[in-house]
């Protein structure tokens, strides 16, 4: 499938018909927009990325990756990420998924079905790509659609991204649910950092990342450093921790004041690294007593991202753990998850 300047999709040899033709341009190929990384004139100065405090790469391989299925939800992603891409100098990658089995089973399914989900699947993607460039016209902008459950398409869309971009719950989810299947099984097994749009989108506030002091931080705090430089905000680093009730019916303050000395130590100690990486960032730490969850979720009031980790494997399962799977749930704003490493 390739596109015409107009962003309207037209005919080419990757046209989605049949399982064996669902070949789609990969991440930052295709027929993209030519043009200098730079916005229109109707871009902010912060979308134009000033304030990035180090260099970055320029826009090549690693795109900002976003799925769309046409819902508010996802509307909200794309503008999300188009700004990202932007603001990180990167392709922007929009992806919608259509499910397969309509075009592995042809005998049992009309020719004018998968022929109308492939046209709504275009007419879809036009429409992404078209919001896109009238507000973005320069950035480098591809599609895909591609006939294959959502969560495998997305995964193999993304798997060579910067990051995968996704709504709080598309048009498949329940009114009563907080977060939509895909969303949260792509962030308990996607390769790359997840962000799930959701609450407060507006570009103030500062980024919040928590820390578990078990675990190994250096990819999440790198990431957290790297947004709050690209943004020139404040960082905060939070690290939750509860005791027993008893504990504090005793009166026991100052173990507890003890306690929470060390910890800070140790929340300095795991980001001081990246210090000279970034010095212009801002950093405040917090030692909250309480549960992780509603730290992390109250924090997330002030702040225009929440990075988290995922959990790392168990055997050969990934897990999302319980921290990142509640704070998704309940965070008032964006929150990136990010993939654990050895």
């Amino acid at each position: 499938m390739s596109t015409s300047p107009s962003g309207a999709l037209r005919p080419s040899s990757c046209e989605l018909q049949c399982p064996e033709a669902t070949d789609s341009p990969t991440p930052g190929h295709g027929n993209p927009r030519k043009g200098p990384p730079p916005l229109g004139p109707r871009a902010t100065g912060k979308e134009r990325g000033q304030g990035n405090r180090h260099p970055k790469e320029n826009a090549m391989s690693e795109p900002i990756v976003v799925g769309t299925d046409g819902s508010d939800e996802s509307d909200r992603a794309l503008r999300w990420a188009a700004a990202e891409a932007v603001l990180r100098e990167r392709p922007l990658h929009i992806v919608h998924t259509v499910e397969s089995w309509p075009y592995k089973a042809p005998l049992f399914m009309p020719p004018e079905t998968t022929e109308q989900m492939t046209r709504t699947g275009r007419r879809l993607l036009a429409a992404a790509r078209g919001r896109v460039e009238e507000r973005w016209p320069d950035l480098e902008t591809t599609t895909a659609l591609v006939a294959e459950d959502p969560p495998k398409g997305l995964r193999d869309q993304s798997a060579k991204a910067f990051e995968l971009v996704l709504g709080s719950r598309g048009r498949g989810g329940f009114a009563g649910l907080l977060l939509g299947s895909t969303s949260l099984r792509m962030a308990a097994h996607s390769t790359v950092p997840v962000v799930i749009v959701r609450g407060d989108t507006t570009d103030r506030g500062e980024i919040v990342v928590g820390v578990d002091l078990l675990g190994n931080t250096g990819g999440l705090l790198d990431y957290a450093f790297d947004a709050a430089a690209l943004r020139d905000a404040r960082l905060r680093v939070l690290h939750a921790w509860r005791t027993f009730s008893t504990y504090i019916d005793l009166e026991y303050d100052l173990a507890i004041e003890q306690t929470k000395r060390d910890l800070h130590t140790q929340v300095v100690e795991a980001y001081q690294p990246l210090r000279a990486k970034y010095p212009g960032v801002d950093v405040v730490d917090e030692i909250a007593l309480d549960h992780s969850v509603a730290a992390l979720s109250h924090a997330s009031r002030n702040a225009r991202l929440l990075v988290v980790g995922a959990h790392q494997r168990h055997w050969a399962a990934p897990r999302l753990g319980s921290t990142a799977h509640g704070v998704i749930h309940h965070a008032h704003c964006p929150i990136a998850v990010i993939p654990h490493t050895e």
